[in-house]
Parts: C-alpha cells; sequence; structure tokens
C-alpha cells in the first residue's frame, strides 16, 4: 500500500512504514515543499497504531542531496538561509529525532549538507555500498547546519568533523563506517530488505520501550551522568509498569519467545 505527500510517499509493509523522500530529478534535495511532505507523511505514520517502526530512504539513485538551490522562494525573507531553517527544516529534525518508534536510515546514495544531518538521526543507520556523505558547505560560502555542528563531535569526535566541513570532501560509507558514523554496509541491491529485515526485527520487539531507549540517548548527548541516571530511573518505572515488560517476564519464566503488543 503507497500514499503520497509533497515529494515523499509512504509504502506500508506489514508493521513497518517505509517513509521515501521523492524528488528524484533534484536527487532528493529537500525544499520546504518536501520538508512539508515528510512531516505530514510523519503525522499520518504517528496516527497509525500499527505501524511500529520507520525506514527513511530516498527515491532513485540518491538519498538527499542537501538544500534545494534551485528552487527560490518568492518572499525576501524565505530568501534567508536561516529563515528556511527555522520554518522547514529545524521542525523536520526535530520530528525526526522525536519518533515514538525506532527509526532506520537506509542510505542509498548521496548524503550531503542537511541530507546528512536526516541521515545521522536514525537510530540505525545503513548504507548501500556506493552511497557517501557529504559536508558541501564550504564549497558554496556557507556553514554546516542542520545540526550537523552538533551531531558530528559527538559521533565521530571534533578532529574528523572538522575536517569534513572544512575541506568538504566526499565520505565514502565504507570509511563512514570505519570512523563509526554508520552501523552496516551492504551491496546496492540488498540494503532495502536488509533494512526491512532489521525494521521487522525492532517493530517485533517491545517497541514502547524502545522508544525510551532512543529518548535516553538523545537525552545523554547533554546530560551530567547524575541527570542520565535519574531520568534512567524515571523511564525504568513507565518501562516496568508496560504491559510488554509483563510479557517479557512470563515469556522468560515460560521460556517461550515473548508476544510483544508495544504498550
Amino acid at each position: 500500500m503507497r500514499k503520497d505527500f509533497e515529494r515523499a510517499y509512504i509504502t506500508v509493509h506489514g508493521p513497518i512504514a517505509v517513509l521515501t523522500m521523492n524528488h528524484p530529478q533534484a536527487m532528493n534535495a529537500v525544499s520546504p515543499k518536501m520538508a512539508g511532505g515528510l512531516i505530514s507523511a510523519i503525522d499520518h505514520i504517528e496516527a497509525s497504531d500499527a505501524i511500529r517502526a520507520v525506514v527513511l530512504t530516498g527515491e532513485g539513485k540518491a538519498f538527499c542531496s542537501g538544500h534545494n538551490l534551485t528552487e527560490t522562494p518568492a518572499s525576501e525573507s524565505a530568501r534567508d538561509p536561516g529563515f528556511v531553517l527555522e520554518t522547514s527544516y529545524h521542525p523536520l529534525l526535530r520530528r525526526l529525532r522525536n519518533l515514538r518508534m525506532p527509526l532506520i536510515v537506509a542510505v542509498n546514495g548521496v548524503a550531503a549538507g542537511i541530507g546528512m544531518s536526516y541521515a545521522l538521526l536514525g537510530d540505525l543507520i545503513l548504507a548501500a555500498r556506493s552511497a557517501y556523505f557529504l559536508q558541501a558547505f564550504a564549497r558554496i560560502g556557507l556553514i554546516p547546519d542542520g545540526g550537523a555542528t552538533w551531531l558530528l563531535p559527538r559521533i565521530i569526535g571534533t578532529a574528523r568533523a572538522r575536517e569534513l566541513s572544512l575541506l568538504a570532501e566526499r565520505l565514502s560509507a565504507e570509511t563512514a563506517l570505519e570512523w563509526g558514523l554508520i552501523n552496516r554496509v551492504y551491496d546496492d541491491g540488498s540494503l532495502m530488505d536488509e533494512a526491512l529485515k532489521l525494521a521487522h526485527r525492532l517493530a517485533e520487539g517491545p517497541t514502547a520501550s524502545l522508544s525510551m531507549i532512543r529518548q535516553l540517548y538523545w537525552a545523554s548527548l547533554n546530560n551530567s551522568l547524575e541527570e542520565q541516571i535519574d531520568l534512567e530511573c524515571q523511564m525504568q518505572r513507565r518501562a516496568g509498569r508496560s504491559e510488554d515488560a509483563a510479557e517479557g517476564a512470563a515469556a522468560f519464566r515460560q521460556k517461550r519467545p515473548p508476544n510483544f503488543k508495544g504498550r
């Protein structure tokens, strides 16, 4: 089943929603139109109790080539890159970060600029062998955005983050894996099959606690140890009261596979 939005669409595979950026003629370069379409698609996903995991990818040969520079906004204020970030791209970043279910990103081609930032929001980041990552801002006299200057030092360290941003060189999927930027690399033809396998594995799990796990790891990037262990305590109380926790304990005692419901 496919549902279309502006420059994006969803296909549903049982409990999995594959969210696809759909402007291949522009290598899925993001624009306010696409950002709006993706947010509408996320609204649709989160309104469904049946969807328990999401795969984000791009149509055609690119994941997302960054900001669509060929589409000039009509108003003077919208020509300000900060305006577009604040009103279109940052809301999408926040929606992906705060998604209430596991997010797998399948990078099927170039992930450049803010497209790279979107890719880094995945709980598991998979890449095709031919894919690459690029912080291209210095080539056009701009600075990294979309949270890149916050995300990259925390994932790969300050030295490598500066290198990517200052030199604006391509980072291959294999090197990204070696640096710890992504989780796995697959042959191009098997990327989506592998992404769906992992998504189904997560969707069959206790997705209520998986959602809390992703919240905890985002919070850990800013929290002190004391703040983090307090937050773990709060969330463990919530998790411990869930139906899935009761089912997990019962399945363990009865030596059978658990049947999690995500609640």
